[in-house]
């Protein structure tokens, strides 16, 4: 840089910062550039950092992670706001952070932009990410035709191996998702086994970045958290690995961990947090920004849409930018399929739609799905990424809490009941999910399309099932409990959209009451491979509505016009939801039955119907053979015909 051009840098104006004008940064600050954070070579490395507030940056390097005094290096003040510094030689493994000086105040701050940390995230790493590539690292993936051919399974990377008879070795760790041949009680498959055993298509992991509460310096005592906690969005979570201490293990090992899966058929959706920041005084953004990172209410209080305290700004241009680049980030460096929005209602659409558009460049069949719910946070209701804009949003998959209240009872209400355990009068809510969220009758549509609904029953929140049903219904016997169960499971995979199920919920998870079990014991939190054995029958149930469901193309329409078309409800008693779904070469009927009691039920025509799921047993094999027009379903059942005399 020429002494003219520096000069006019030094002259740059710093941005007022009583009081932050969010408005002004957005206008006169916003950075284009793609190199923010480190920029590693092997001959030297770039660092870039935005903070527009600042009157002054330094670089602060370390020699080791636990040191609390570094060499700090003056950073030179370039364009838009952003300080800049370049280091010669190969920095590979250098430990750093920023301090800036915003008004008389100096702050220090792990670099937000930083893809490796030092153990418990206090710090960060340059890194040759090539070094972090495993032996056979590949491009290659599951083939994936359409969204609605997805069936999510929802993980946590503990739950999996915990459990003392898991038969895992790296129990609570990245590579024990992928061990195979695992076997737990009774000789039952576990892990890596048992999921590609079930048929779903994608595992989905609730946090799997760095996140504040879990200290990686204590792993051999005992803690758990579900990780909605963000620490440092674009790096691993150390705990996970098994050496935190080196920066690249966690990476790599997630690498493997996702390399393995894709082996085995699975796809891999990453469950991300960019609406709250754990403590917004100890976040990276405040403490370099202050302010701009975050919504506030006009008595000038954090905005707390989310329930955690904090609820972030998307609709800003940079922290719409750190989205958009750090899903980006990921979705190239570890190959992922997919991107779950933790409480997307607090972002706006474009930030969300900006989110697709990158994510549908890189890869065409990688999903964004979110939980669209209308959160109270300071932002224009028609900006709101939630399932009323929903029609704004095309391609981004919203989840049903329609379906899934309509069910088993409001989440928020835990006597409430639903279809499945005992409340009349939710045949229509129970239809509008099966139509896939969207107009079947004369009811208004949520959704456009059915690669925008994900229904589901059961989530790593609130009560399990199997739990919320021990609840509205103590007095029915552990028989019925599983009937219940059974229906709600059918009609969910049964259902037009996207369906997605709770690890465990095929042999009927409890986690003992625990309502929010976010940080609760490994005890109340872990696959009880146990269970697994006792519930074989059900979890073979599951397989085979899975399979009913990849094996038929009714189940898995794209489009409305599809929908109207194929799909047609039938006259029903009460308390039951029947209809047809027709193909060119077959036609279907499904029953789904709440009572307590059997109910007969007309068939479309007469003629040869085979039963491919009852109350018991589900697949693709036949169970009987109906003839006539009229069929008796047995008490909360599910019922599956199918017939070749397409009339």
């Amino acid at each position: 840089m020429d002494n003219e051009a520096e000069n006019q840098l030094e002259s740059l104006p710093i941005a007022n910062i009583n009081p932050v004008n969010p408005a002004e940064l957005d206008e006169l600050y916003f950075y284009e550039g793609k190199d923010l954070g480190n920029s590693y070579l092997k001959d030297k490395t770039a660092f870039r950092l935005w903070a527009p507030l600042a009157s002054e940056a330094k670089l602060v390097t370390f020699k080791h992670w636990d040191d609390t005094d570094g060499m700090e290096i003056p950073m030179l003040r370039s364009e838009k706001g952003t300080w800049t510094i370049e280091l010669n030689g190969d920095q590979d493994g250098l430990i750093y952070t920023y301090k800036v000086r915003v008004g008389e105040t100096w702050s220090e701050a792990v670099d937000p932009y930083v893809r490796a940390v030092t153990v418990n995230g206090n710090k960060g790493v340059v890194i040759d990410l090539n070094d972090t590539d495993p032996e056979r690292w590949t491009r290659n993936k599951p083939p994936l035709e359409k969204a609605e051919d997805i069936v999510i399974y929802e993980l946590h990377t503990r739950d999996l191996s915990i459990h003392p008879e898991s038969g895992i070795h790296l129990k609570g760790k990245f590579l024990g998702v992928i061990e195979a041949g695992t076997k737990g009680p009774e000789g039952v498959k576990t892990g890596l086994d048992h999921i590609k055993d079930l048929g779903v298509t994608h595992v989905q992991f609730i946090p799997i970045f760095d996140f504040a509460t879990v200290n990686e310096t204590k792993l051999n005592e005992p803690q758990y958290n579900w990780g909605y906690d963000p620490q440092n969005y674009n790096a691993p979570e150390g705990s996970y690995s098994t050496d935190p201490y080196q920066p690249k293990v966690r990476i790599r090992e997630l690498k493997e961990m996702i390399q393995g899966l894709h082996d085995h058929g699975l796809r891999v959706i990453m469950d991300v947090v960019y609406n709250h920041v754990y403590t917004v005084e100890d976040s990276n953004f405040h403490k370099l920004v202050p302010t701009y990172f975050f919504r506030y209410n006009a008595d000038g209080s954090l905005s707390n849409g989310t329930g955690v305290g904090n609820d972030t700004a998307s609709e800003r241009k940079m922290m719409r930018k750190f989205i958009v680049e750090s899903v980006t980030y990921w979705a190239k460096e570890f190959n992922l399929d997919g991107f779950r929005f933790d409480l997307m209602g607090i972002h706006d659409v474009e930030t969300m739609n900006e989110v697709k558009k990158v994510l549908a460049e890189i890869d065409p069949t990688l999903i964004v799905l979110g939980e669209g719910w209308d959160m109270d946070t300071p932002l224009a209701q028609e900006l709101k990424a939630n399932q009323k804009n929903a029609f704004k949003m095309p391609g981004i998959a919203h989840f049903n809490d329609a379906i899934r209240d309509g069910l088993k009872g409001f989440v928020m209400n835990e006597h409430d009941k639903g279809f499945v355990n005992g409340k009349p009068g939710m045949e229509d809510i129970i239809k509008k999910g099966i139509a896939g969220g969207l107009k079947y009758d004369e009811d208004i549509a949520t959704y456009q399309r059915p690669d925008q609904v994900i229904n589901y029953v059961e989530a790593h929140d609130n009560y399990t099932l199997w739990d919320k049903l021990l609840i509205t219904n103590p007095d029915a016997t552990k028989q019925v409990r599983k009937q219940m169960h059974k229906l709600a499971s059918a009609v969910v995979l049964l259902s037009q959209g996207i369906p997605m199920i709770h690890a465990g919920q095929e042999f009927m998870r409890t986690k003992d009451g625990d309502e929010n079990s976010y940080q609760s014991s490994d005890w109340i939190n872990r696959l009880d491979w146990k269970r697994r054995a006792e519930f074989d029958r059900e979890v073979e149930y599951m397989k085979g509505l899975i399979s009913l469901r990849k094996n038929h193309s009714v189940f898995r329409l794209s489009t409305p016009e599809e929908i109207e078309e194929h799909l047609q409800f039938i006259d029903a008693p009460p308390n039951v939801v029947a209809f047809t779904l027709k193909h060119k070469d077959y036609k279907i009927a499904v029953i789904h039955n709440a009572n307590w009691d059997g109910i007969t039920i007309s068939l479309p025509h007469e003629g040869d119907w085979s039963v491919l799921v009852d109350g018991q047993r589900a697949g693709l094999e036949e169970i009987e053979r109906v003839k006539g027009s009229q069929i008796t379903v047995a008490p909360l059942s599910s019922f599956v015909l199918k017939t070749y005399s397409n009339q």
